[in-house]
C-alpha cells in the first residue's frame, strides 16, 4: 500500500482535485487538499501525476511495505 499526505505548506490551488478527484477534496474551511482516502494501492498514476502537479510539492507518498518515498 501507499500513504499519501498533504502537508502544511498546500495553497489549495485544487490541481490535485483536477487531476485526481478520486483521490483528493479541498477542504471548504481550511483552504486546503487532503486525500479521500489515505492508503491506496501501488502503482497509482493519477496519485503519481497529482503529486508531480502540486505547485507547493505539498504532496508526499510513502511505500507502506518498505517504508520508502515513492518518487515520480
Amino acid at each position: 500500500m501507499w500513504r499519501i499526505t498533504v502537508d502544511h505548506t498546500c495553497i489549495g490551488s485544487g490541481s490535485c482535485q483536477g487531476i485526481a478527484p478520486d483521490r483528493f477534496e479541498l477542504d471548504d474551511v481550511e483552504g486546503r487538499a487532503h486525500p479521500v482516502d489515505q492508503d491506496v494501492a501501488p502503482g497509482d498514476e493519477a496519485v503519481l501525476d497529482a503529486m508531480a502537479s502540486c505547485p507547493m510539492e505539498a504532496i508526499s507518498v510513502v511505500d507502506l511495505t518498505t517504508g520508502k518515498p515513492v518518487d515520480i
